[in-house]
């Protein structure tokens, strides 16, 4: 596996990001998008590592920036709507390099509001949408495809506001019991979750 690390020009100035490559047997792009900037979020986020390294594992080219303001990345907080167009930019910049793969997205938290919105602009061959802050952030429909992976015992986002919002749209969820917002001691459920919400 090859690791680039890039500082990918966008609007708001440079993006930090990291790009791990399988190299061999490539089967598509997983963009990954991170929690809450202003409380701690960035690419090293073990959730979003995790959904990096599984997705590695299985031949998936993995994207993980930092968003605006967060470690080498310029710009500041935007509530998500810069955060999308410098996501849908990163893509444009990647799809270069890679320009038969599919994509798939996966935001945790704040970083699953984010990419619910490039998905409207960015096709995917799948949204993962992972403990989503929809009691903090108005989200819109998805596509039917999308799956929810939601902690049983989430103390920031009640798991029954989440669960009512994909019922609402007719999503598929992923329930991990004992699992709170950041998937302390849950990350090997978190995996298998995932393997089995993506088309890896």
């Amino acid at each position: 596996m090859k690791r680039y690390k890039l500082r990918i020009p966008t609007s708001a100035g440079k993006v930090e990001t990291v790009i791990d490559d399988p190299e061999n047997d490539r089967h598509g792009l997983l963009l990954v998008a991170h929690p809450h900037p202003l409380h701690g979020g960035s690419m090293d986020n073990k959730v979003v590592t995790t959904l990096a390294k599984t997705a590695n594992e299985a031949g998936w080219v993995t994207v993980r920036p930092n968003f605006r303001g967060v470690g080498m990345s310029e710009g500041s907080f935007d509530a998500g709507m810069g955060e999308t167009e410098d996501l849908l930019t990163i893509a444009r910049f990647v799809e270069k390099s890679y320009p038969d793969l599919p994509w798939v997205l996966a935001g945790f938290s704040f970083g699953a509001y984010v990419q619910h919105r490039l998905r409207q602009h960015l096709d995917a061959r799948r949204l993962i949408l992972v403990a989503p802050a929809v009691t903090m952030y108005e989200f819109d429909p998805v596509p039917q495809d999308t799956v929810v992976i939601v902690g049983e015992e989430d103390e920031l986002i009640p798991p029954a506001a989440i669960r009512l919002w994909a019922s609402e749209h007719g999503l598929t969820v992923k329930g991990i019991p004992g699992a709170g917002h950041f998937f302390h001691g849950k990350l090997k459920e978190l995996k298998q979750a995932f393997l089995e919400a993506c088309p890896c």
